[in-house]
């Protein structure tokens, strides 16, 4: 076999190893995916928790605390909504942020709920003490809709609990939200609207890269016998 037959043979070859390797990988990424489904799936079936204080916000994992289902209760500081662009099964509208100074005294950010664009004002604020029940969210920097956040401008993106915290002139917070349940009213802002999808189209990229690696085979084949006959 002379250089030239040889480097395309190693060519050939290369490319099939790349083509499993590549179906291998989206099979490691079904079962980490699988798994992630099943332990939100249960997160979501379980009774809320106490939400996690300042102790613990060092050794929040995303991986294990989004979507744990949690509680807590304080009050809310008043006249300090923020809105946050969202597009949501009830059309476009903003997620109402608000800060509450906890009963233990630390604070945080809750996701009352949804107002469409055109009731943006109707967003009462209770002001006794109030328990919340929801899902725990990590905070989403550096914006969304493939805008970055204008704190200066009021416009925000994403729901970025420090950044939103500075804005208001708040200490720290912690490094998640809550997003608040359905209360079973209308009344806004509505809760319980999070979306909880997980997209897992691995097993068919997994099938694509084995059936193109199985063609390639096929073809290096079948060029081999021609050239034989």
């Amino acid at each position: 076999m002379n250089f030239r037959r040889l480097l395309a043979a190693a060519g050939a070859l290369a490319v099939f190893l790349a083509l499993i390797a590549l179906g291998v990988w989206q099979v490691q990424r079904l079962a980490w995916k699988t798994d992630l489904i099943a332990r939100v799936e249960a997160r979501l079936a379980a009774d809320p928790v106490p939400a996690p204080g300042p102790a613990d916000w060092a050794g929040l994992d995303p991986r294990d605390a989004e979507y744990r289902r949690v509680t807590v209760s304080g009050n809310y500081r008043a006249d300090s909504d923020t809105l946050v662009k969202a597009v949501t099964a009830r059309g476009p509208g903003f997620w109402v942020m608000t800060p509450m100074r906890t009963t233990e005294g630390w604070d945080l950010l809750i996701n009352r709920g949804f107002v469409p664009e055109t009731t943006r004002n109707d967003r009462p604020l209770p002001r006794d003490q109030v328990t919340v029940s929801g899902l725990l969210r990590m905070s989403q920097n550096n914006g969304g809709f493939l805008r970055r956040n204008d704190p200066v401008g009021g416009r925000w993106y994403s729901r970025d609990t420090s950044a939103i915290a500075a804005a208001q002139g708040i200490g720290p917070v912690a490094p998640y939200f809550i997003d608040a349940d359905d209360r079973g009213d209308e009344a806004q802002p509505i809760g319980g609207l999070t979306e909880v999808r997980f997209r897992n189209s691995h097993l068919g990229y997994a099938l694509t890269w084995f059936s193109l690696a199985a063609l390639w085979a096929g073809g290096l084949i079948w060029l081999r016998r021609r050239g034989r006959g």
